[in-house]
C-alpha cells in the first residue's frame, strides 16, 4: 500500500488538474469539493489489484455539503465494482434507496454490463444517487454508455472531470482494451553515448542498485516479461521480478521468449520461479495477439536490441522506461538498431512525461509524441 499511495501522489501532482473550465450547469458541488472527491477516488483505485482483466477504479460518494460520506473501490473480477461498494458501505447510515441529494465521484464511466456483477449504471439508478462525475470513459464494447443509460434515468451526469489523471493512472487498462492487443512497456538501460554494452559483451552492470530494484518493481507490476531468443543465449537471465533482499515479489510475470532458435531446458528462464512459454515465431503481431488471448494485458520488454528496434520499428511501444547512467562505452553496441529511420525528418520523437533520479542514474519515462 505504502509504495501504491506514493505513486499516486507523485502522478497527481505530475498531471496537474484542470480546473475551471467544467459545465457544472445544476451540480450541487463545486469544483473544488469534487476535485477533492476525484483525487481521493484515484487514490483509493490503487488499492485494488494491479493484475487481472478488471481496471483499478475507485469511487466516493458525496453530500449536498461536500463531505465524503462512503469511499469504494474495485477488489478484482467477480467482486463488487468501486461504485456497488461504495453503495453497500452508506446504506448502514443512510435509508436505502438513497433519497437525500448525492453525487457519485468515480474514475471510470459506470459500467453498463452484466458479466460477473451487474451494471453500476443500474446500481446507481436504484440507489437514488441524483449526481454522477466520472473521469476517463469507457472503451468497451458491452460496458460502455453507462452515461447515457444513467441519464436516460434522469440522473445528472459530468464526464471527463479530472480525466488526464484518470487517463493516466488508467493508462495500461485502457490502451489495451482500445487497441485489443498488451499494453507495451519497453525499457533499455544505456550508457551516456547510448551503448548498452561494452565492445566485449558484458553489460553487468551499466546502472546502479537503485536503479535496477526499480526496474524489478515495475517487471513485478507487468503481466509478461519479454526477450528474445538471442539475448536468452547470451545473458541467460532468469527474467523475474525480486526485490532488493534478494526475495521474490508475490506476483512473477509469464515469462515469454519470441524467437525461431531452440533452447536448453537448462536455462535459467525455464526454471520453477515463474510459468516460462517459448513463441517460436518471428512474427511480432502474432505474439501480441496469442498473449492478448491468453488474457495478457501488459507486456514488458527485457530482450535485446534486435526485439526492441522490432518492436519500436512496427509502432507497438505504448511507453518507454529508459535508463541512463553516467558512464562512457563507445564502440557499436547500441540500444536500438534499424528502426525505419533514414533521415532526420523521419525520427521517432517522444514526449517525456516523467524523470527520476536513481542514485546516480537518470530514468526518463516516455512515449511517442
Amino acid at each position: 500500500m505504502g509504495e501504491e499511495l506514493w505513486a499516486f501522489r507523485a502522478l497527481y501532482f505530475r498531471v496537474p488538474a484542470v480546473l475551471c473550465s467544467y459545465p457544472l450547469g445544476d451540480f450541487l458541488l463545486s469544483e473544488q469539493a469534487l476535485e477533492k472527491g476525484m483525487t481521493r477516488a484515484l487514490e483509493l483505485a490503487l488499492r485494488g489489484p494491479a493484475h487481472g482483466v478488471n481496471p483499478q477504479v475507485g469511487a466516493v460518494i458525496m453530500a449536498a455539503n461536500g463531505e465524503i460520506v462512503s469511499e469504494g473501490w474495485h477488489l478484482g473480477a467477480g467482486t463488487d465494482h468501486a461504485e456497488v461498494m461504495a453503495i453497500k458501505n452508506l446504506r448502514a447510515k443512510l435509508p436505502y434507496p438513497f433519497t437525500s441529494e448525492l453525487t457519485a465521484v468515480v474514475t471510470l464511466e459506470p459500467c453498463n454490463h452484466t458479466g460477473r456483477t451487474g451494471p453500476c449504471a443500474q446500481a446507481l439508478i436504484e440507489a437514488g444517487i441524483s449526481n454522477v462525475v466520472y473521469a476517463a470513459s469507457d472503451p468497451g464494447d458491452a460496458s460502455s454508455n453507462g452515461a447515457q443509460t444513467l441519464r436516460d434515468a434522469g440522473v445528472e451526469v459530468l464526464g471527463g472531470f479530472m480525466a488526464a489523471q484518470s487517463e493516466h493512472q488508467l493508462r495500461v487498462w485502457l490502451t489495451a482494451n482500445k487497441k485489443k492487443r498488451p499494453f507495451v512497456t519497453l525499457k533499455w538501460a544505456t550508457s551516456l553515448d547510448g551503448r548498452a554494452a561494452a565492445n566485449d559483451g558484458s553489460s553487468q552492470w551499466i546502472t546502479g542498485e537503485e536503479a535496477r530494484a526499480d526496474v524489478h518493481y515495475r517487471r513485478s507490476l507487468a503481466e509478461a516479461i519479454l526477450a528474445g531468443t538471442g539475448t536468452v543465449i547470451a545473458d541467460n537471465p532468469e527474467l523475474t521480478a525480486r526485490k532488493p533482499d534478494g526475495s521474490y515479489y508475490e506476483n512473477q510475470p509469464l515469462r515469454v521468449i519470441l524467437g525461431e532458435r531452440d533452447l536448453d531446458s537448462d536455462l535459467r528462464v525455464f526454471n520453477d520461479r515463474a510459468e516460462t512459454i517459448h513463441l517460436k515465431t518471428r512474427n511480432i503481431h502474432g505474439a501480441l495477439a496469442e498473449l492478448w488471448a491468453r488474457g495478457i494485458k501488459h507486456v514488458f520488454i527485457e530482450g535485446g536490441p534486435e526485439v526492441a528496434s522490432w518492436f519500436e520499428r512496427l509502432d507497438l511501444v505504448d511507453e518507454y522506461l529508459i535508463y541512463l547512467a553516467p558512464v562512457l562505452l563507445g564502440g557499436d553496441r547500441v540500444a536500438l538498431r534499424d528502426i525505419g529511420v533514414s533521415n532526420i525528418s523521419q525520427a521517432h520523437r517522444l514526449e517525456i512525461f516523467e524523470q527520476k533520479l536513481l542514485g546516480n542514474d537518470l530514468l526518463l519515462i516516455a512515449r511517442r509524441s
